[in-house]
């Protein structure tokens, strides 16, 4: 029988759809990860944050960002403002634009916990206003929009976005939180680091297997089409080296806690799964199921080591959103050009130093900008009382505040 062109539409269309609304609940795990590793008295701040800026970058990107990413490059305003019609790759011009939205609020997420526990709301709301805008399109139009930077990025390969996505959020949350400091308390004068446990994991495991159930529809949806026995095949492949890459990085983070401190660090085996997440997120289309164990156990190593190199360098990340997607999104792109024949890692290291370059500086600008005008950090007497009280006047657990008399 005939497959009809009108039942691919359909079929793909149906796809995306369906794949970004996996993508959107990413962002409830996201604020329950953070909000198991943050303190009880900033719980509120941010699922604010949360809620807030997944709906800043959707309307962000609607009027400005998705035409600057797909369009010719040079407007804000254009023919893909008003979203009618068939996309070039044969589906719905609406399913495809909330295809990838979900995805720049995901970027958006990931500064979100970086920063926890000492940004002001607004001057956060202002950077996600121009990273979901401008920043994360720009990037996103020298790659998945076609124009390879003029040829410079020529050959870059990033299936779902391990560099285009993570080390993108990464890079933003980097040059936020360089010029942010640390929580008060985190280090001494003598650069010893004292841990700030988080205040609810099971929250944060929670938010995990969130995390790890919307990365299917992340990575799977980006083969874009259901419409045919060879797309339905990739779709199952990528899927299935989705979760076992997953799966390698949380098992390689048990048994590498285990061996280094001689105990099982649940927060690291958490952190060891979304590694390997991110790490097989650049290429899980091309590798067999037992190189995708290789690339998810590394990423799980990764995250293990790197935590501890950004304490010691006093960068004060409470979630570890920089080991996981910054760290993890560098290595997952090179993956590729280790690992798949097709693609030369010479074209990756020039993808990543190019996003990279452009992601942290534009970040910084932006950063510094607020930071010189309005202030970025809550003062000590707030940071100290909690963000929740401090800014929004809202315990999240108000019985609980009243037994402990504060």
């Amino acid at each position: 029988m005939e497959f009809s062109v009108e039942m691919k539409y359909v079929l793909d269309s149906f796809w995306l759809l369906i794949s970004g609304c996996l993508v959107m609940w990413m962002a409830a795990g996201f604020a329950m990860l953070e909000t198991g590793l943050v303190r009880t008295k900033n719980t509120t701040a941010i699922l604010t944050k949360n809620i807030c800026l997944y709906a800043l970058a959707c309307v962000a990107y609607y009027f400005v960002g998705y035409n600057l990413m797909y369009g010719s490059g040079n407007d804000f305003f254009g023919d893909g403002f008003l979203l009618n019609g068939t996309s070039a790759d044969g589906h719905s011009l609406q399913s495809d634009f909330f295809f990838q939205v979900v995805f720049v609020a995901t970027a958006a997420s990931i500064v979100s916990g970086t920063v926890a526990e000492r940004i002001k709301f607004w001057p956060f709301m202002g950077f996600t206003l121009f990273l979901t805008a401008v920043i994360y399109p720009i990037q996103g139009h020298w790659t998945w929009g076609g124009t390879s930077l003029g040829g410079i990025i020529d050959g870059f390969s990033d299936f779902a976005g391990s560099t285009i996505v993570h080390s993108v959020g990464g890079w933003a949350a980097l040059a936020g939180v360089l010029l942010l400091g640390a929580r008060k308390g985190k280090y001494d004068s003598k650069g010893n680091m004292h841990p700030i446990p988080g205040s609810n994991l099971p929250l944060a495991t929670l938010g995990t297997f969130i995390l790890w159930f919307g990365w299917f529809g992340f990575n799977g949806g980006s083969q874009l089409a259901l419409g045919s026995k060879s797309d339905i095949d990739a779709i199952s492949a990528v899927i299935a080296n989705t979760n076992i890459a997953a799966c390698a990085g949380a098992l390689a983070a048990m048994v590498l806690t285990q061996l280094l401190y001689k105990k099982v660090d649940l927060t690291m085996i958490l952190n060891g799964a979304l590694s390997g997440l991110v790490a097989i997120t650049a290429g899980p289309d091309y590798p067999s199921m037992s190189l995708a164990v290789l690339i998810g156990g590394i990423g799980g190593l990764l995250v293990v080591f790197a935590v501890p190199v950004f304490d010691r360098l006093k960068i004060d990340d409470p979630v570890g959103a920089l080991s996981v997607h910054l760290v993890n999104g560098i290595w997952g792109t090179l993956a590729v050009g280790v690992f798949n024949p097709e693609v030369v890692l010479y074209s990756q290291i020039k993808g990543i130093v190019v996003i990279g370059v452009f992601t942290f500086f534009s970040s910084l600008l932006v950063w510094s900008v607020l930071k010189y005008s309005v202030g970025i950090r809550v003062s000590e007497e707030d940071e100290y009382n909690g963000m929740d009280v401090s800014e929004f006047g809202l315990h999240a657990y108000p019985e609980f505040v009243e037994r402990q008399g504060i």
